[in-house]
């Protein structure tokens, strides 16, 4: 069965509120958003003009109370991706695990399109991939010099070091940390194919910590324990 209850007009909706005076006392919220003009010919009262002023600030708050709630919820989530991460690293037996829990976890748990992991290594090792320091330091040196993590629009030849030579001409900006614990370690870089993702502005808080925990973890083995199958 549907409502015929006919709508009220504001005759009957004057007459409620006459009897019910005490209405707007705990509805603020509803006075902020009511439009009360006060005028005389063209003029506006400098009442009106201080509810508009107070309107648009109220709707300006929300939506900063809005945005700053979805932060904190994508903050919640990235918190427990790199947890979960982190745990899987401490959990770690071999090389090869450490490994490809980084590469895995950035490329399905973080959603990362371009993930590249550089051991740095006088030999080539069996697991991953390796360069020697020297090498490494030779193409992207400039990367590695300041001892932190970078961000922004690589030059061909680092783009093509540190993800391959078919993705240079996909990745627009990328993010890239040194491995460095007692020691240079290698490269942890994460790539995107929009130019302006990965910002030279943009914290890099979150590829720091994950480099900083993979740096330690990687000193458990100083060489791989079994070789890739």
């Amino acid at each position: 069965m549907t409502d015929q209850t006919p709508p009220l007009d504001a005759d009957q909706v004057a007459a409620w509120l006459e009897q019910h005076p005490d209405f707007f006392t705990d509805r603020e919220d509803l006075l902020a958003d009511m439009r009360i003009p006060h005028q005389r010919g063209t003029t506006v009262s400098l009442v009106e003009r201080q509810l508009g002023l107070l309107r648009d600030r109220n709707a300006e708050l929300r939506h900063r109370l809005a945005h700053l709630m979805d932060v904190a919820r994508d903050n919640d989530r990235l918190f427990d991706k790199t947890r979960r991460l982190v745990l899987d690293l401490l959990d770690a037996n071999t090389l090869e695990d450490v490994i490809s829990t980084v590469e895995d976890s950035l490329r399905h748990e973080f959603k990362v399109p371009y993930v590249g992991l550089i051991l740095f290594h006088e030999v080539p090792l069996p697991v991953g991939r390796s360069v020697t320091s020297a090498e490494a330091h030779q193409v992207i040196g400039g990367l590695l010099s300041g001892g932190k993590a970078v961000s922004g629009v690589l030059r061909p030849h680092e783009l093509q070091f540190l993800f391959g030579e078919a993705a240079q001409d996909e990745v627009g900006s990328a993010a890239v940390a040194p491995l460095i614990y007692q020691g240079m370690h290698g490269v942890l870089a994460i790539g995107s194919p929009d130019p302006q993702h990965y910002k030279s502005s943009l914290g890099t808080v979150f590829l720091t910590h994950v480099a900083e925990v993979l740096s330690r973890t990687l000193l458990r083995f100083p060489t791989p324990l079994r070789s890739v199958r």
